[in-house]
């Protein structure tokens, strides 16, 4: 009997851990870099090779850091989000990282579809992706005027999403002196 109970309880323990890993939503995972300092890069800007974004540039005013690529499906959908919140709230700047993605793709994507990002940098390899925390594109993040990463959204924007918390955030932010 002891044969077969052994093998049983391996089992059930294993379905439970499954059904309830499983059901976990990935989006929802806290990132450990809430409440810390973006890391530190210096990589060159999509439009000015020459000239580069690094994290100083996010010091003074609070910004949405958005990784995206070319070849990111979801991306194409969040984009219309975001050329919508460029639109209605131009004093936001929103800082692309184009995430493994070929310089000419990246920029015949923005050509074609528009471009709402205040600069963009240039993440060939994926090394700041790594050092950000980033498991896939796109991800989004709110960093504060002292460059304190305040808030990641994993997946695609969505008008609801800047409704319910981000843009609330982002006013908090605001009135706090984030």
């Amino acid at each position: 009997m002891l044969r077969y109970t052994t093998p049983l309880v391996i089992f059930v323990i294993l379905v439970v851990f499954f059904a309830f890993g499983l059901q976990r939503d990935p989006r929802k995972i806290p990132s450990p870099l809430i409440g810390k300092d973006a890391p530190e890069f210096t990589v060159p800007r999509l439009h000015a090779s020459n000239e580069n974004i690094s994290r100083s540039t996010l010091l003074g005013k609070i910004s949405i850091v958005n990784v995206w690529a070319s070849w990111c499906v979801a991306c194409r959908a969040e984009h219309e989000v975001l050329l919508r919140l460029a639109k209605e709230r131009p004093q936001l700047p929103i800082i692309g990282l184009n995430y493994k993605d070929k310089r000419d793709a990246a920029l015949n994507w923005l050509a074609d579809l528009g471009n709402p990002y205040t600069m963009i940098a240039v993440d060939i390899d994926g090394r700041v992706g790594m050092d950000w925390g980033v498991y896939g594109v796109p991800e989004s993040f709110i960093v504060d005027s002292g460059g304190v990463i305040r808030y990641k959204q994993i997946g695609p924007l969505t008008w609801p999403v800047l409704e319910k918390k981000i843009l609330p955030l982002i006013e908090s932010l605001n009135t706090n002196k984030g």
